[in-house]
């Protein structure tokens, strides 16, 4: 197959049951609306309005062909991720949605890659789950950026994240749960400024926590978002890294050696963003993402990769889909 490869969307089946029993009165919940609208809730709140392309596979094949696109990974919405909950209530939703996922990804073949959910708060049942779903067909897993307070170099994290490695499985990143503050709650600071900053420090975390050092290469993974700040930010690491070495040198070598042992996707909405991030992580680690279906994705995908002039046919061609190719293990 040739065509676009859409490496960030998203899916949120139309309804699942009802998990307060596990999960308690804040539990998610869809709210439905019409065929074609539903309210994505958490207990009482509101979270975010959707509509059928979230669910519906016919509207996701019809908008793919409109933006050029042959193939989409679909992976969880991460409000669903419930790392806040215990490791088995967490492991029940994790089953109801994964099963799901399947449902939807399922009448598209090919085209739709499915993309699991874990428990990644204790490492063992994320691994069962993980199991569990590539047996079924899924072929990827998407994880959030942190666990509470815990982020990406915690051990128990790294230890799902070896066995990825050893399953030869993609692990995509993605960031949720920003911190709040007063601060963040105009504009959608949160997302603007929070999703970045938190992408940021998972990589931060994956270099100066030592993951890189401690998972071997086998580990396939990916960040949402561009890497958020990271690429801009990457001299100032490693400047401090040599000059503060007493308090960041906690990795084996400078931040700039792990460049090559990860992936980011390109939904930076701007050619000279896309030109800073090519630059830096290289032309064989950026990939196509859009953030589909959600209003601050972009469409149609990969518009600013198709249209750019800075790249030349063969990377473009790379970050439109064989970087992707790799990255799935397609």
């Amino acid at each position: 197959m040739t065509g676009i490869i859409d490496v960030h969307t998203h899916y949120v089946p139309h309804g699942w049951p009802d998990v307060t029993d596990t999960a308690g009165p804040d539990a998610p919940w869809l709210r439905v609306e019409s065929e074609r609208e539903a309210m994505m809730m958490t207990g009482g709140t509101e979270f975010r309005r959707i509509q059928s392309d979230a669910w519906d596979p016919q509207v996701r094949l019809a908008d793919m062909d409109a933006d050029g696109v042959a193939t989409q990974v679909v992976s969880p919405t991460p409000v669903f991720f419930n790392y806040a909950r215990t490791g088995d209530q967490a492991a029940k939703i994790s089953r109801i949605f994964n099963d799901l996922a399947l449902d939807i990804t399922g009448p598209a073949g090919e085209r739709m890659i499915p993309f699991c959910q874990v428990p990644l708060q204790d490492p063992e049942l994320a691994c069962e789950e993980l199991d569990r779903c590539l047996a079924n067909g899924h072929r990827g897993v998407e994880i959030g950026n942190h666990v509470g307070d815990r982020d990406l170099d915690d051990a128990g994290v790294v230890e799902f994240l070896q066995h990825c490695a050893t399953r030869q499985v993609p692990v995509f990143v993605h960031p949720w749960d920003m911190t709040g503050s007063p601060r963040l709650d105009r504009w959608m600071a949160k997302w603007l400024v929070g999703m970045p900053a938190e992408s940021h420090l998972s990589i931060l975390a994956m270099i100066l926590g030592g993951v890189f050092d401690r998972v071997d290469d086998r580990l396939r993974i990916g960040f949402a978002h561009g890497g958020g700040s990271f690429a801009f930010w990457l001299g100032r690491m490693e400047n401090a890294w040599h000059r503060r070495n007493d308090i960041i040198g906690t990795s084996e070598y400078p931040p700039s050696h792990y460049l090559g042992r990860f992936y980011v996707d390109s939904v930076v909405f701007d050619d000279r963003a896309l030109r800073l991030l090519v630059d830096t992580v290289g032309p064989e680690r950026v990939m196509v993402g859009s953030d589909y279906p959600y209003p601050l994705g972009e469409r149609p995908a990969g518009g600013v990769v198709r249209t750019s002039e800075f790249l030349d046919e063969e990377t473009r061609a790379l970050i439109l889909r064989g970087n992707a190719e790799r990255f799935i293990g397609s």
